[in-house]
């Protein structure tokens, strides 16, 4: 019988970033799905703050070199990756010097959110996307963790729909308490339509706030998750609104064996019109 195959995307992976409930999270989900008997593949931002030497990265030269076209500008999409050894895992860095060179995260120096973490949203996504037709492996489920992923549903279900490499792929989103807290750029939903996004699909980002960016993803979802122990009331609500599969909060000794359950059950449900 087949493996599945479950992308793992996340804002942050251990051991590349300090630790954090995302980070961590990630993580262990990963490896023990992997460990579980299913194939994975793991993608995160290559954050500038990431030690490169320390970690072995280094360039897939045959994934590197395609361009994306965010808001009407060409940016180099690089991939590198790494190996967790004590894993047996690999990562893969989605790169590009404009959007992740600088040495912080989603934040500067004076803890101000970055103001194209609209741009870096939505290079992340695509860019995992596109490379993974690039590797010509075809995921039954991605598991999207951190804010930078919430995009992830809507690409999928309106952009790549058409995409016989994606046709049967579903998408399941975790979600966090950790948000942003200025809203993204007001040209945010002008940058989506310039994507190819409808009308009907950036309305809900006409205010491009964190609410309401985890709101958009959890309508495109399949599946939703609840990696934080008890989450905000607006999120709970946004949770609780969802007509997708869904799972509450799971302690973490049985998280792995519980979440590869749901996503199993993700992967065999119907797709929702």
């Amino acid at each position: 019988m087949e493996k599945k195959k479950v992308l793992f995307i996340s804002q942050e992976v251990s051991p590349f970033l300090p630790k954090s409930e995302v980070c961590l999270t990630a993580r262990n989900l990963a490896q023990g799905i992997q460990e579980g008997g299913k194939e994975i593949r793991v993608f995160m931002p290559r954050f500038g703050v990431i030690n490169e030497r320390r970690h072995q990265l280094h360039e897939v030269i045959r994934l590197s070199g395609m361009n994306l076209i965010i808001d009407d500008t060409d940016h180099p999409l690089i991939i590198k990756v790494a190996s967790i050894s004590a894993a047996r895992m690999q990562v893969y860095f989605i790169d590009n010097d404009e959007y992740f060179r600088r040495k912080s995260t989603v934040v500067d120096d004076k803890d101000k959110d970055h103001k194209d973490n609209d741009e870096r949203s939505m290079f992340f996504c695509r860019g995992v996307l596109e490379t993974v037709k690039k590797l010509g492996w075809q995921p039954d489920v991605i598991h999207c963790s951190g804010w930078m992923t919430a995009l992830m549903p809507m690409y999928l279900k309106n952009i790549y729909k058409d995409d016989p490499h994606f046709a049967s792929t579903k998408v399941v989103y975790n979600m966090f308490n950790e948000g942003f807290n200025n809203n993204w750029d007001a040209r945010f939903s002008e940058k989506l339509k310039f994507d190819g996004f409808n009308d009907d699909v950036v309305k809900t980002l006409a205010e491009p706030s964190f609410e309401n960016i985890i709101r958009s993803a959890a309508q495109h979802a399949d599946g939703l998750c609840v990696g934080s122990e008890e989450l905000s009331p607006e999120l709970q609500a946004i949770y609780d609104e969802a007509t997708c599969e869904k799972i509450e909060y799971v302690a973490e000794e049985n998280q792995v064996k519980e979440i590869s359950e749901f996503l199993d059950k993700v992967i065999d449900s119907e797709v929702l019109i």
